[in-house]
């Protein structure tokens, strides 16, 4: 083996080729251009090789990515939509295509390289293998979070259609699921935000950050439920602004209006949603809107 064809061979990690292994059809492989960077040959040349002795080659050694698969990898790792020159997908060689590769190229570095690589499969392969557990969890949690964000999605669709249910009922431990779609609410004043309620602390500030920028907010509480300091409301404002703390003691409940236009009633105080069960629901009833802003002036 040539001096040069050493050097790279001890420059490249098994981390180096690890970082070129894909799951692509529910296995792994490597593509056709990163092997002939490996081998040190044109990817032209390592696959025509391969057509040479495609007898050696079914679909489970080596296969071509679809366009739907090429587009998703590129996406993935940030491949540019240029092809570099290329006129067609690349292949996939799988741990087995890789070790009939390094008979049909016939060089000292293909063979030394195959070795290296096939040792990287191995090595994600026990890895896959000894974290089965582990990775079983966390494909359970994703499809969880899909599920929670569908039936979140469903809710916050409910209660915003007159047709549908006017009101959402959360039970205690829900805390996620009732911050969301509060923050949600928040999200859609286009010019102004006011919360009715007699509890406020930190919690309430973090909903208010999920505002827009110019959105300004009126905070209606009481003296002693209160919670806020002085520097907490200051440093709100330095960041996003539009904030006021104003007192009464016309109200029980808790209600947030947006734009003065909608009106919404909370069983609980909002920094506390999900701590306990409540209905978060939408007024449609535009006189009591407008009784409720009369008592704010």
């Amino acid at each position: 083996m040539a001096d040069k064809e050493i050097t790279a061979l001890q420059q490249i990690s098994t981390e180096d080729i690890k970082n070129r292994i894909y799951t692509i059809r529910g296995v792994q492989v490597m593509l056709d251009s990163d092997l002939a960077e490996l081998y040190q040959v044109e990817t032209f040349n390592l696959n025509k090789a391969v057509k040479r002795n495609i007898e050696r080659f079914p679909e489970n050694f080596c296969f071509q990515l679809t366009d739907e698969e090429y587009n998703s990898l590129r996406f993935q790792i940030g491949i540019s939509n240029s092809r570099g020159g290329r006129r067609y997908n690349p292949y996939g060689f799988t741990e087995q295509g890789v070790a009939m590769l390094a008979g049909v190229l016939h060089s000292d570095i293909a063979v030394k390289m195959s070795i290296a690589i096939i040792n990287a499969f191995v090595s994600i392969r026990h890895f896959i293998s000894d974290n089965a557990d582990m990775l079983q969890r966390l494909r359970d949690m994703d499809l969880k979070l899909l599920e929670h964000d569908k039936n979140f999605k469903e809710i916050f669709r409910q209660l915003q259609n007159p047709k549908e249910a006017k009101a959402v009922l959360f039970f205690k431990g829900q805390m996620w699921d009732a911050t969301s779609l509060i923050e949600d609410i928040i999200g859609k004043a286009k010019k102004s935000v006011i919360l009715i309620d007699g509890y406020v602390d930190k919690k309430n500030l973090d909903l208010f950050s999920k505002k827009h920028k110019n959105v300004t907010v009126e905070l209606y509480t009481t003296k002693t439920g209160n919670k806020l300091t002085q520097k907490e409301v200051s440093d709100f404002n330095n960041q996003y602004g539009g904030l006021t703390i104003k007192y009464t003691n016309e109200f029980h409940d808790r209600f947030i209006i947006l734009d003065e236009k909608e009106l919404y009633h909370s069983g609980a105080s909002i920094k506390d949603a999900g701590k306990k069960a409540f209905e978060l629901s939408i007024i449609e009833d535009d006189k009591q809107l407008q009784e409720i802003l009369k008592r704010l002036v």
